[in-house]
């Protein structure tokens, strides 16, 4: 928190991850939080988004964020754009080197 509202701090260092058990419309939710980061994580357990979905969460900087044998219920256009929580955590390593 502290981080975020400093003015000298890399806002490009800032990561936001957010979790929703599914998502339906429950991601838009996450829209209006943590508004200087423009990509926003959201973890989820729910498998085989729609196309539609997952075209319309990308168009507002949405990345899934999921357990690994699930990227594979996603349309295979979407499995390179979604991150398990192993490329998660390797995402957000790179940000503090």
């Amino acid at each position: 928190v502290e981080y975020y509202h400093s003015k000298s701090f890399n806002d490009k260092k800032l990561v936001f991850l957010a979790s929703k058990t599914t998502c339906k419309d429950c991601w838009r939710q996450i829209l209006n939080e943590a508004d200087k980061i423009k990509e926003k994580h959201l973890f989820t357990l729910q498998q085989g988004i729609s196309k539609n979905q997952l075209t319309e969460m990308s168009k507002y900087g949405v990345r899934l964020v999921v357990p690994k044998p699930y990227i594979k219920s996603f349309p295979s256009e979407f499995r390179e754009k979604i991150y398990s929580l192993d490329n998660f955590i390797s995402f957000v390593s790179s940000k503090v080197s």
